[in-house]
């Protein structure tokens, strides 16, 4: 969670990433084993985020803030046709996992879920609300954690009751970048998307984007050559930060200059070109993003996952509530980096204690000391490449929020060596220039990057829900 308190003090990211057990080693997964399950569940960090969230910048009572999600679990709410046809998915998926089965099975027994139906968790409520009276410590330690630990020991998990006693948010300073004059705060390491996104920005800063046109196969061709070095730079530098050094010059403009004037702006590089140093012999895109202002003008970016959809499919049973697999983020199989995408460099090696990388980037852009604009996004690897595509479309190109979460966007993670375009039907003419260039150019689907935009003349708050999957756009 990435905060700008307005008038109230400097902007501060709030780290609720979830850490590996005490059990943990480099090699506790072969390449064969489940990405689902009980072993593949890292400590839960969200619950503790939140309150830390709270204490730091929360003006109402924690109770009064949780109760109505309790209320929402024990009285249910009517679900929509993209969650209906999620839901019967996962059950369809999941039949050895009895309790998901129960608790997200239609309440009329057989029949599949429609849009309309009620979803009702009555566990959950108990836990939400045992949550809303005691606070955070009633999901650390007490009932809900010994149901935690209960089903790690039945699943073959390794999470202890020392692990959720002991796990602790941590306050951070973002990494601050800035882009044409505009200050742009996004989180440090254990996420990559702060140091990334600085990278890239740093990289475009030094290329008059605007004078070649939004899409134009130059503009398009060095956005994409940022993204591949900074995606490299990902693997070979990025990890937990309590756990390796991450050097500071990633986030240089310097460095920016130097990567910029590498880049052949007639011809795509090689991937495997970028990192001779790294031997060459997948994260979940089911993450949630909401970004929020309040009237004073304080900005909140928050991104947070169970990793893939519905996470380990572990109900704690009794409990209500989904276990993640983000044991998944880390690189399983040390030393081993192949083509096609797969990372096995150390700094995410795995470790007792160590958060694993993610891409999470909430992000919040400013200008002289005022929130401008609040955005991020799901979508695994693409969610940094997501927010670097919507802060170019307003910073450099001057769209308004609805054209700058609407325009086709694009994706390159070093490895696969290939470009994401969700605008290969409709740019066809820029399809064929980039892959004259040497690019490998194919058709996608990217992110989900809900946003507010505040107008700089008046004022007026701006949201801009994503319509590529689902979310609205609402003021209170």
């Amino acid at each position: 969670m990435v905060v700008h308190p307005a008038h109230r003090g400097e902007p501060e990211v709030i780290d609720y990433r979830e850490t590996a057990p005490a059990l943990a080693t480099k090699t506790m997964f072969s390449p064969n084993d489940s990405l689902y399950g009980c072993k593949v569940v890292g400590v839960p960090g969200t619950v503790r985020g939140l309150a830390l969230a709270h204490e730091r910048f929360g003006k109402l009572p924690w109770k009064e803030l949780v109760m109505p999600a309790a209320s929402l679990a024990e009285d249910g709410f009517l679900i929509e046709k993209l969650l209906a046809s999620s839901l019967n998915g996962i059950l369809a998926s999941s039949r050895n996992y009895p309790e998901l089965q129960r608790v997200y099975g239609p309440a009329s027994g057989g029949r599949r879920w429609r849009a309309g139906d009620r979803l009702v968790q009555k566990d959950l409520a108990a836990t939400l609300r045992a949550i809303a009276l005691n606070g955070p410590d009633a999901f650390y330690q007490g009932p809900i954690a010994d149901k935690i630990v209960a089903e790690m020991k039945s699943g073959g998990g390794l999470i202890s009751a020392d692990d959720l006693r002991g796990y602790r948010a941590q306050r951070r300073q973002p990494i601050h970048g800035t882009y044409r004059g505009y200050d742009v705060y996004a989180p440090p390491p254990a996420s990559s998307g702060g140091v990334c996104l600085a990278e890239m920005l740093n990289i475009l800063e030094n290329f008059d984007l605007k004078s070649q046109g939004r899409w134009s196969p130059r503009t398009v061709h060095l956005m994409i050559e940022a993204m591949r070095r900074a995606y490299c730079d990902r693997a070979r530098y990025l990890g937990d930060s309590a756990f390796t050094s991450i050097p500071a010059h990633l986030v240089s403009k310097e460095y920016g200059r130097k990567l910029a004037g590498e880049i052949n702006r007639k011809r795509a590089t090689l991937s495997a070109d970028l990192a001779r140093d790294v031997e060459l012999a997948r994260e979940g895109d089911s993450t949630t993003h909401f970004s929020i202002i309040d009237s004073d003008g304080m900005g909140v970016s928050n991104t947070y996952t169970l990793e893939r959809s519905y996470g380990s499919r572990v109900v704690v049973k009794g409990a209500g509530f989904l276990l993640n697999d983000e044991m998944t983020d880390f690189n399983w199989r040390p030393g081993y980096t192949d083509r096609h995408g797969a990372i096995g460099t150390e700094p995410n090696q795995i470790a007792p204690g160590k958060r694993m990388l993610s891409s999470m980037t909430p992000t919040i852009v400013a200008r002289n000391g005022k929130v401008l604009l609040v955005t991020g996004s799901p979508g695994s690897r693409t969610i940094i490449n997501t927010v670097l595509c919507v802060l170019i479309n307003v910073l450099e190109f001057d769209m308004d929020a609805r054209a700058a979460v609407d325009a086709p966007r694009i994706h390159h993670a070093w490895f696969p060596d290939s470009v994401s375009f969700e605008g290969a039907d409709s740019h066809p003419d820029l399809v064929k220039a980039l892959r004259r260039m040497g690019h490998s150019v194919h058709g996608s689907s990217q992110g989900d990057a809900h946003s507010i935009y505040v107008d700089p003349r008046t004022g007026q708050f701006i949201g801009a829900a994503d319509r590529r999957l689902a979310g609205s756009a609402r003021g209170y």
